[in-house]
């Protein structure tokens, strides 16, 4: 693939592999790759590999003691040799991919018996492509790195090598399976069900090598739009058949298949409210198709009144999730397994963690992220969001539950990747793909010891001064973009559509719910019990009750649920109104400086990718000043309550 950037798995990144003697013992598909892995690597670098061999003097030994599934793996290392042994072909993967992570590591000094398993047992990411370019939403729905990786001129793509390869990506972190279309399920996507499944088993068979299972966005309205039908009514006898034999068609065609996403009475999508049903009844009457073949359906729980009256500060956008299913707990399939956004807004910088999340002990979570950034720089800034993730996945909502509990059926990312030359459009928003699959593997994870993996196998043998550099600009960065965009947790004030920049009252008199509620004395939206939407006490203890108090809440989320005065007093001794100036200009300061260090690699970054991200850098930094000046001059309007610091706001 001429062109491409190899992002985490550049040929360097195999060098401790590929000049040392390796034995690889066992059999089956998964088996075949890991060898054809190191046999390129030894290829590349002078090393032998010996397929089912003798015992020898080898150096690294991957052995598959069994003909399962399970993806765990052991690492040790004594007497001059490592070993990897697995008794499933996921795992002996997996343990390969491992091997390339430490790097020369794995080859030095003694380690003790490692057992490695993920924590949870799905890792996906669904992507929003869709097949026929969207007249609105283009080939991938909120996609900033080009068109799509599975689909062009309306057809899966016949060369298939860089879907592998992306598979491949995936597998390196972790990641396990994959949505390849999008949830909003227009009239050709829908036929991917039925006559187009061929291309979805393509695209399948391309991901297979690696372990990565394929699964399909599916419309609730199926049995209509596609049977012919006179209902979808999901406990009608005739369209419990008719999806069971669809998705048995499914299974023919692909039979490591994984499973449905279903978007249903969100957004204009059609669901069983039409019916007088139940979310439960939907979801269990596509898990009772996908049963027999071991599939599951993955109910997605962003369900809310998208029209919203601006004059109605009862209705609450963020309490929607859990009124519509914390009542149906207990009442969906074993293999159906919600999906639920991890704040309860979208996706936003800043947000806290959705109350629903841990309210349904008796029902398989699913915990939703978005790598790609729609509301925090559209792959045009630097914001590296490990740190937010990290933060959401180690909430307890309740004292001693434990990190990954909440996200007990999965974890799924929406996919920031694209068919750009860099993956994702920005070269550094890699490190957001990589930093969800080892996050999904172990959500407990030291999100900058993950930061660290991924510079090391990007940039190997890099020197310290570009180690220091990627740290310098990456690390931060999340923080930074919230600095200079919606502050204290109000969210959204970008603009409506396409969401790219900033738009103070853009949405604050819409239908989306989506309100800051600013006014001359304050801002902020009360959802308190005692005096707002009540939100605050869809919580357990103790967050129930430091939400809220608007002197408990933590700072960072006190206009998420308080309308407060611009002279509320910050934990941190500012006023709300002079933290709002003085975030918006560090936030400026802050990207002009990482703009500054990224120029000073030059000479250690291959020339089209540090072009590439300089040029994002100079977006960056344009769009920050103007997220400056419009928040800062706003509120100033607003409050009529000057900067402290004399600082020229218009």
């Amino acid at each position: 693939m001429q062109g491409v950037d190899p992002a985490w798995l550049p040929d360097e990144a195999y060098r401790p592999i590929g000049t040392r003697r390796t034995l690889i013992r066992g059999s089956g598909p998964l088996v075949e790759t890991v060898h054809g892995e190191v046999t390129q690597a030894c290829v590349r670098f002078g090393g032998s590999v010996s397929f089912d061999g003798p015992a020898g003097p080898y150096d690294l030994v991957l052995e598959l003691t069994g003909d399962g599934s399970s993806e765990a793996f052991t690492f040790e290392r004594g007497d001059g040799r490592t070993t990897v042994t697995a008794s499933g072909g996921p795992g002996l993967l997996y343990g390969l991919f491992h091997v390339v992570r430490l790097g020369e590591a794995a080859f030095r000094g003694s380690y003790e018996r490692e057992e490695h398993r993920p924590e949870l047992a799905l890792r996906m990411l669904d992507h929003w492509d869709n097949v026929a370019v969207h007249p609105v939403m283009g080939q991938v729905e909120r996609g900033y790195a080009g068109g799509s990786l599975f689909w062009q001129d309306e057809r899966a793509r016949g060369d298939l090598e860089r879907v592998r390869a992306y598979g491949r990506l995936l597998a390196a972190c972790g990641i396990n399976a994959v949505a390849v279309n999008n949830v909003n399920v227009h009239g050709t996507e829908a036929r991917l069900l039925t006559d187009r499944i061929g291309e979805v088993a393509d695209i399948a068979g391309a991901l297979r090598p690696y372990g990565i299972r394929a699964h399909l966005s599916v419309t609730f309205a199926a049995p209509v739009v596609l049977g012919g039908l006179e209902t979808a009514d999901p406990l009608d006898a005739g369209v419990r058949e008719w999806w069971a034999e669809a998705t048995a068609r499914v299974y023919e065609a692909i039979p490591d298949f994984g499973g449905y996403v279903v978007k249903a009475d969100s957004e204009g999508q059609p669901g069983p409210f039409a019916y007088g049903h139940s979310h439960a009844d939907g979801a269990n009457a596509l898990a009772a198709a996908l049963a027999p073949h071991g599939g599951i359906v993955h109910w997605r729980a962003f369900v809310y009144n998208h029209r919203q009256d601006w004059r109605d500060r009862r209705t609450d956008r963020a309490r929607a999730a859990y009124d519509h299913f914390v009542p149906l707990d207990g009442e969906f399939a074993s293999n159906a397994v919600l999906q639920v956004k991890h704040g309860p807004m979208d996706f936003q910088v800043r947000e806290p963690v959705s109350p629903l999340i841990g309210a349904m002990p008796r029902t398989r979570l699913a915990v939703e992220l978005q790598a790609t950034q729609e509301y925090t720089g559209q792959q045009r800034h630097v914001c590296w969001l490990g740190p937010m993730w990290s933060g959401a996945l180690r909430f307890r909502p309740e004292e001693g539950s434990p990190v990954g509990e909440l996200a007990r059926g999965g974890l799924v990312a929406v996919s920031n990747v694209g068919d750009d030359p860099f993956w994702t459009g920005h070269p550094l928003a890699q490190a957001n793909l990589y930093t969800f699959g080892r996050l999904a593997w172990q959500p407990d994870a030291d999100p900058d010891a993950v930061l660290d993996e991924w510079i090391r196998l990007t940039f190997p043998d890099a020197p310290q001064r570009l180690i220091t550099g990627l740290h310098a600009v990456l690390d931060g960065s999340w923080a930074t973009y919230e600095k200079y965009t919606a502050p204290l947790g109000v969210g959204f004030m970008v603009q409506p559509g396409h969401h790219y920049g900033p738009s103070v009252d853009g949405y604050e008199y819409s239908p989306w719910g989506t309100y800051h509620f600013a006014d001359r004395d304050g801002i902020g939206v009360d959802r308190s019990v005692a005096s707002g939407t009540g939100y605050a006490g869809q919580y357990a203890k103790p967050w129930a009750e430091v939400y809220e108090s608007s002197e408990t809440c933590p700072d960072e989320l006190l206009l998420f649920f308080h309308h407060v005065p611009y002279g509320h007093v910050l934990k941190s001794g500012k006023t709300v109104i002079q933290h709002i100036y003085d975030t918006h200009f560090e936030g400026v300061a802050e990207v002009e400086e990482a703009r500054e260090v990224w120029a000073s690699l030059t000479d250690l970054v291959d020339p089209a990718r540090h072009a590439r991200v300089a040029e994002r850098y100079e977006e960056q930094l344009r769009s920050a000043r103007e997220w400056r000046d419009q928040i800062n001059s706003y509120f100033l309007r607003k409050s009529g309550v000057p900067d402290a610091h004399g600082r020229r706001i218009y």
